[in-house]
């Protein structure tokens, strides 16, 4: 290899580890906003003063619908919930979907449940059919995406709390 082709090698290696290294160092909000797809889950955290909670050191892991997922309520659910006079409901909702600690799918599948931040508790299973990983009624359609304060599990569905 000429000297030329090796310090071209090593410069793009360091800047792809650098790459690599600045993704792992973002936080929850960051990583989910950066993906294109949690547009309605960071508009509900700012609606809901979540982000500021999400940013911190955690480690949390967290369950976080996508659009489509939010897409899936009945018509006019997200716009309702969006309003100041829903923030406490809208809360609720989403603390559904956090978990304090950091667990990849497989260890929070052994446990064969999650407790929320916000006292919600939900079933993992895995369907032994084709291993997909269930939380409640939502699918896992992405999982162990590592970010500076936790992890996220990509579903497909929004978590309800149980009404009390």
């Amino acid at each position: 290899m000429s000297l030329f082709r090796l310090g071209a090698f090593v410069v793009a290696s360091a800047f792809m580890s650098a790459s690599i290294f600045a993704a792992a160092e973002k936080d929850i909000v960051d990583t989910a906003v950066e993906a294109g797809s949690f547009k309605t889950l960071a508009a509900a955290l700012k609606a809901a003063d979540l982000i500021e909670t999400l940013k911190d050191k955690g480690p949390f892991t967290v369950f976080a619908p996508t659009d489509a997922a939010f897409a899936k309520l009945p018509k006019g659910t997200v716009e309702t919930l969006l309003k100041p006079e829903n923030k406490a409901k809208l809360a609720a909702i989403l603390t559904c979907h956090v978990a304090v600690g950091k667990a990849k799918i497989k260890e929070a599948a052994m446990f064969k449940s999650t407790q929320t931040v916000n006292g919600a508790s939900f079933t993992i299973a895995v369907n032994l059919t084709d291993g997909s990983v269930y939380v409640g009624d939502a699918k896992v359609i992405k999982t162990d995406i590592q970010c500076s304060n936790g992890v996220i599990h990509v579903i497909d569905s929004v978590l309800m709390p149980e009404a009390k």
